[in-house]
């Protein structure tokens, strides 16, 4: 229960009464205030209801819609909903409905807290708080929306058709179909003798052009990847990228699956037909370790599968770093087709771009050149090993690694 702003000013009003009447009449007016403020209260103390429309599943840096309304004839009250540092709701506090929007900052999932109310008496002198309404769990996934629009372009023909393209052998297939009547025009390797022999004419072998591919993500959560570029972290960049290749996989017809690792393999989803949603479920958790990667553990778990397209999303620093990384593309490149791609800093542009006013700024652009210089060795690295190596700002990151895995994909490298 509490008192309103109204009675707080009949008291001072009663209190300065006193001068003129005296204190104890002043003290029966205050205590009739008092009472019939507190009456007021009493007669809104009900719970009232509340509904609140949000949507279960979010998308991490997307807005949608929120809205908390009370239920019933509740002339004066006033519905709040309390908001975290990750999930943000405009606006907070109105009167009787909350139409706005909530957006979610981190990914994985959260909790939104009962809402409180404030009823006002119709006096409005007394009110009451209430919490009403249950808990209600919301889960946050990468940025689907943009996955969406990017693998929509692909269907669409925004991106290249070369990524429609099947792999080789071109021309002749790799998967056993029927056996027919041998055309002029057929290959002579088709010719199936078992069957020219049993039907005494010539038969050949009809074959398919495989149409599905394998996709493999893997994702590092070290130390890394905690670092933040504009309004997120390293981690959450790869994670919307994987989110991305694994829609258009999933448009395109190839298998996708995906390995988060750090110092051990934390999710692993291998690769399925219409994979995209397992992989999102499996990742839209994960959250940066303070730990060094263990790349060769990582690359041992994708050795023994098919042949296919691995984007290592991770953060090129310096060669030290990078050593684990550039040891093991060799190895995995024998058999697989391998892009690793990094988020670049916008910071260090920035600061380059920035004539030193200092000594202080100078040693920073001197630190700059020097990283940058280090990333650029890094690459260097990669490259000679057998990696396609994409590096891009955070804007055109997705598209970027969605891009190398349709241009692996349309020259036969899968």
């Amino acid at each position: 229960m509490t008192i309103t702003w109204r009675t707080i000013g009949l008291l001072t009003l009663a209190a300065f009464t006193a001068l003129g009447l005296g204190w104890k009449p002043a003290a029966l007016i205050m205590s009739a205030v008092v009472v019939v403020a507190v009456i007021d209260a009493w007669m809104v103390r009900a719970v009232p209801e509340t509904r609140r429309e949000v949507s279960a599943l979010l998308s991490r840096g997307v807005e949608s819609p929120f809205r908390l309304e009370t239920v019933g004839r509740w002339p004066r009250i006033r519905v709040r909903q309390a908001a975290t540092p990750d999930l943000e709701i405009t606006p907070r506090e109105a009167q009787r409905v909350i139409d706005g929007a909530i957006v979610a900052r981190r990914r994985g999932s959260h909790t939104l807290v009962p809402a409180a109310t404030l009823a006002i008496g119709p006096l409005g002198l007394g009110g009451w708080y209430h919490r009403s309404g249950e808990p209600q769990n919301v889960v946050v996934f990468p940025d689907m929306p943009a996955a969406r629009r990017i693998a929509s372009s692909v269907r669409l023909g925004h991106f290249r058709e070369e990524g429609k393209r099947t792999r080789g052998p071109l021309g002749l297939g790799t998967e056993f179909e029927s056996v027919r009547e041998y055309r002029p025009d057929d290959d002579i390797r088709q010719l199936n003798w078992t069957a020219t022999a049993r039907t005494g004419h010539p038969m050949s072998n009809q074959y398919r052009i495989e149409q599905d591919r394998d996709v493999i993500c893997l994702i590092d959560c070290g130390r890394l990847m905690a670092a933040r570029v504009d309004d997120r972290t390293r981690l959450d960049a790869a994670v919307d990228a994987a989110a991305a290749v694994a829609a258009v996989a999933d448009q395109v017809g190839d298998r996708v699956g995906v390995v988060a690792f750090s110092d051990r393999i934390l999710r692993r989803v291998s690769p399925r037909r219409d994979g995209a949603t397992h992989v999102v479920q499996a990742i839209h958790d994960l959250e940066p370790l303070i730990v060094d990667s263990d790349f060769e553990l990582a690359f041992r778990s994708i050795l023994g599968q098919k042949r296919a397209f691995v984007l290592v999303l991770t953060d090129l620093v310096d060669v030290a770093a990078a050593r684990p990384l550039a040891n093991g593309v060799p190895v995995v490149a024998r058999k697989h087709a391998v892009a690793v791609a990094s988020v670049t800093d916008p910071d260090l542009a920035a600061t380059l771009a920035r004539p030193a006013a200092d000594r202080a700024e100078l040693m920073r652009a001197a630190a700059a050149i020097q990283l940058l210089e280090s990333k650029e060795s890094v690459a260097a690295v990669l490259s000679r090993r057998g990696a396609d190596v994409i590096e891009a700002p955070l804007e055109d990151f997705s598209g970027r690694c969605v891009a190398a895995y349709l241009r692996a994909k349309a020259r036969a490298r899968l």
